[in-house]
């Protein structure tokens, strides 16, 4: 049979122009536009729609974007806090109210095994059945599985390891000290909220991004959208490589705005230590470069403000602007490489929040470099009629946050409705109609 939207049952397997897989803000983007385009297709979700959203992720998590920010085509906020920041619960509902919205041809509970190539296709094999189709989209996101250091292979048993995906609250942590392993968004938002529970905590901290959550009277994310800086498209940049590597910014979203940086954590209590180095016998060994880390990102930051004072002035827009200011440089003591020994007792827990990655182990396709990477160009993957939405820096800096999935959708579906348009339906295609 052929699937076509509207007239699809549960567990059906047969053939469909597009497979869309994973039914979060990015694949219920592409579904929006190939509805528009009347491309039929079907997005595949492995659990409940936004499923990451309401189960991936810690209880007190909430977005780094302000509400007015959260948007997907044809769908805005509309509630009455737009300068407040949704937590993961209204996250989930606003991505699933949009796929009420939109009527998306959604099948929940369909776990991807398998995407492999057929000759002028893909076959893909799920729990529920198998489909083919000419394209498929790859919406699952890049932040899948936790990326754990080797060293945690050495870390004695005595001690409790958590990544930051799996860890929920500090309640369910153990008795003791704890360290956070990583400087980004995750790793202060932990460190932070554990050493509030009255935990001792020592945070490691590598090459990480400062940036305030307010800048003359207005969220940082505002500055970051009228001066363009998140509309950077990935071919404007010259190491994309290197850009779509950059750590996420150490912001926080809570009612009052405040900023969260390493000076925050510090004059709170918390410890600082370099990058995690190694283990040798039994003994944490930080890195001595934390002084110069913390130097270089201060540099970054106030290079950024430098750009939107520039956009400021360039548009005449001082009077609704607080007058310019800067920051305090990071203050970083003198214990930034002291090394931590385990057997000592003094940590009971490590959380890791090293980051994230995609999860491609169903994927048999050979689009990958010597890295395990995916290559695309923009969300075009080196492979016919293969395209993937909602990595860093995909097509633009925002691509990965929710605001960013309509403009990738929008390009990529384009390209889509062309590559469809430029083929000739295979034999086995005809026949599974």
């Amino acid at each position: 049979m052929f699937v076509r939207q509207g007239n699809w049952a549960t567990g059906a397997t047969g053939a469909v122009d597009v497979i869309v897989i994973g039914a979060g803000q990015s694949g219920l983007a592409m579904s929006r536009f190939l509805s528009e385009r009347s491309i039929e297709h079907l997005v595949l979700e492995r659990g409940d729609i936004a499923n990451s959203w309401r189960k991936e992720r810690w209880d007190s998590l909430r977005m780094l974007t302000p509400n007015w920010q959260a948007s997907l085509p044809g769908y805005a906020y509309a509630g009455a806090d737009p300068d407040a920041y949704m937590s993961m619960t209204e996250v989930a509902d606003f991505v699933s109210g949009y796929a009420s919205f939109t009527r998306a041809p959604v099948m929940t509970g369909v776990d991807v095994k398998s995407v492999s190539p057929i000759d002028g296709g893909y076959r893909i094999v799920t729990n529920q059945g198998q489909w083919i189709s000419l394209a498929v989209v790859i919406a699952t996101g890049a932040f899948n599985l936790p990326t754990i250091p080797r060293i945690s292979e050495g870390i004695p048993t005595c001690v409790f390891q958590v990544s930051a995906r799996d860890y929920r609250n500090p309640g369910l942590l153990p008795d003791g000290g704890v360290l956070v392993v990583g400087g980004s968004a995750t790793g202060l938002q932990l460190a932070d909220e554990i050493h509030a529970s009255g935990r001792p905590v020592t945070l490691a901290v590598g090459e990480h991004v400062r940036m305030p959550r307010v800048y003359r009277g207005r969220d940082i994310q505002h500055w970051m959208h009228v001066t363009g800086l998140l509309d950077e498209r990935y071919d404007e940049v010259d190491d994309i490589v290197r850009a779509r590597g950059v750590p996420s910014p150490q912001l926080v979203g809570t009612p009052e705005r405040r900023s969260l940086d390493l000076n925050a954590l510090t004059n709170n209590g918390v410890q600082l230590r370099g990058r995690l180095a190694g283990i040798r016998d039994g003994k944490l060994q930080f890195s001595g470069s934390l002084r110069n880390v913390c130097a270089l990102a201060d540099l970054k930051m106030n290079r950024m403000l430098n750009t939107i004072d520039e956009w400021i002035e360039a548009n005449d827009a001082a009077e609704n602007a607080h007058p310019m200011n800067r920051f305090e440089e990071t203050a970083v003591n003198a214990s930034g490489s002291q090394g931590i020994d385990l057997k000592s007792g003094q940590i009971s827990t490590i959380v890791w929040a090293t980051g994230f990655r995609p999860d491609y182990s169903w994927f048999d396709v050979p689009a990958f470099d010597a890295r395990r990477r995916l290559k695309h160009d923009g969300g075009v993957v080196d492979a016919p009629g293969m395209y993937t939405l909602g990595l860093p820096f995909m097509r633009r800096r925002k691509s990965s946050f929710m605001h960013g999935a309509e403009d990738d959708a929008r390009d990529l579906s384009q390209h889509l409705a062309g590559y469809l348009d430029s083929r000739t339906r295979p034999v086995f295609f005809r026949l599974a109609i």
